[in-house]
């Protein structure tokens, strides 16, 4: 008899027993029936060595107190000593420890991660409904619990919120199609209008119309102010600075604004010149601080990053690493990077103080010339505070 039809009827049975006992014992039943099932099917692959199933579970020996992978060459255990787990995180949780043979916490020295993890990614980004924890994690072959965590550790965010990360991208691309507001919506894979319309404030910074029409009637202060670092655009809604760009030229930097918001209105005021006086004097003194309000348009996980780059004092720097194990996510250090090349608001939220690993300066979309220039005042400025 296969061992499906074993299930079928051991479930039948506890079915027809439903009639001499209560209805939630025999689900109880089922239940760790289903479950005796699996650990056998799970024992069956630790037997034959399956290197196969590497990726689905992990299995711990309470005598020697040591954890595995399934096709793992060490001494096959006692059946009776082997405890089943999910991942390598549950076992070191239950006081075990990983096999120096297979390696089971080791995830860097698996390079099929990474091709899974990209699979993965590729899947949630080509589909219009969000694909479900399961359905990912069948495609690329581990096991959901595993696969979530190690997308969250590579990408910096779970499966569901880079999900939502997409359907943003594609709802903003949508809305400057031709279609309406609601056929966009749909279109990006907003189950109902009501859904998207909760979040469109973060999402865009502005009401859906107003984005799909090139943000038509938003009214916004420009102006290309001359810096010690070159010229700087500076531009504010009525939420805060929504720009802070160098440049050197004012037309090319007045252009990457009109593309940004093409229909917006823009204009000057006397309170805004204030600001951009504030904000040239925070460039050449970045130790008087930037108190003015920020208008911050990005993803959840972005926004993270760049508050997080705000708490790092001047004078000082962080890598991309230190910045991912601050955030929870050690493993993200690339998003991380991501989210410093796509910050547009310069020197307010400081991408700049973040550098590589070995010490070398890393990235700036604005120049490393910038970069280093803006690390040596910020480290000069501190030194003089703390002399003085």
């Amino acid at each position: 008899m296969t061992r499906g039809s074993k299930t079928r009827l051991l479930g039948m049975a506890l079915c027809e027993r439903t009639n001499g006992m209560g209805v939630g014992m025999a689900t109880m039943e089922l239940q760790e029936s289903q479950e005796a099932t699996n650990a056998e099917q799970r024992w069956l692959l630790i037997r034959q060595r399956d290197d196969s199933a590497a990726n689905l579970f992990i299995y711990a020996v309470k005598t020697t107190g040591v954890f595995c992978r399934p096709g793992c060459s060490s001494r096959l255990p006692n059946r009776k000593n082997v405890i089943f787990y999910d991942d390598a995180g549950q076992a070191r949780a239950a006081g075990f420890r990983p096999c120096k043979r297979c390696r089971p916490d080791s995830d860097e020295s698996r390079p099929e991660l990474t091709e899974a993890i990209s699979t993965a990614c590729r899947l949630i980004e080509e589909s219009v409904e969000q694909p479900s924890l399961n359905q990912l994690a069948s495609a690329v072959g581990y096991s959901p619990s595993h696969l979530h965590r190690l997308f969250k550790q590579a990408v910096g965010v779970t499966p569901k919120a880079y999900a939502a990360m997409c359907r943003s991208n594609r709802v903003r691309s949508q809305l400057q199609s031709d279609k309406s507001v609601t056929e966009a919506v749909y279109s990006a894979g907003y189950g109902t209008s009501s859904r998207f319309y909760e979040e469109s404030d973060a999402v865009l910074g502005m009401k859906p119309s107003e984005y799909r029409d090139g943000a038509a009637g938003i009214a916004i202060c420009a102006s290309v102010a001359t810096t010690s670092l070159g010229l700087l655009l500076v531009a504010a809604t009525e939420r805060g600075l929504c720009a802070l760009e160098f440049g050197e030229d004012e037309t090319e930097l007045l252009q990457r604004l009109r593309n940004r918001f093409p229909h917006a209105v823009l204009q000057e005021s006397d309170e805004f010149e204030d600001w951009v006086t504030r904000v040239v004097e925070f460039v050449d003194v970045p130790s008087r601080g930037l108190s003015l309000p920020l208008d911050i348009q990005g993803t959840a996980f972005q926004k993270r990053v760049w508050e997080a780059l705000r708490n790092i004092p001047a004078g000082r720097t962080a890598t991309y690493s230190e910045m991912a194990r601050r955030l929870g996510q050690p493993r993200a250090a690339r998003a991380v990077a991501s989210a410093c090349a796509a910050n547009k608001l310069a020197v307010a939220v400081p991408c700049h103080r973040v550098v590589r690993n070995d010490g070398g300066l890393g990235g700036y979309r604005w120049g490393l010339e910038r970069k280093k220039e803006l690390l040596w005042r910020e480290a000069e400025q501190a030194g003089s505070c703390k002399t003085s």
